[in-house]
């Protein structure tokens, strides 16, 4: 258990590791994703108009707004993640707090 806690030291490698989370893959989930399903959406929403069909119109409104939903639940996911960070991430180890002191390095 000892190793455990002296690999999750943030002077160790994991430090790189949650910089790449925090600054490389949180934009990307948080910006990219939502923009993505509602240019899909939206696609979807054009071709139904172009066909003229009601149901497919009808069908593709409820579509495009269940995308709309999971994107603004995606874009709140780095909210989310950094809110638990801040709540579970005050476990003391020693004399400092790892995983808080570690998100906040990154």
């Amino acid at each position: 258990m000892l190793e455990l806690i002296n690999f999750l030291d943030c002077d160790s490698n994991i430090l790189p590791v949650v910089q790449f989370i925090k600054n490389g893959i949180f934009p990307v989930i948080q910006i990219v994703i939502p923009i993505a399903l509602i240019v899909m959406g939206s696609i979807d929403l054009g071709k139904a108009v172009l066909s003229s069909d009601d149901k497919e119109i009808k069908a593709a409104t409820g579509k495009l707004a269940k995308r709309a939903i999971a994107a603004v639940a995606v874009f709140f996911v780095v909210t989310m993640v950094s809110l638990l960070m801040g709540m579970f991430g005050n476990t003391e180890l020693g004399s400092q707090n790892a995983w808080s002191a570690c998100w906040e390095a990154a």
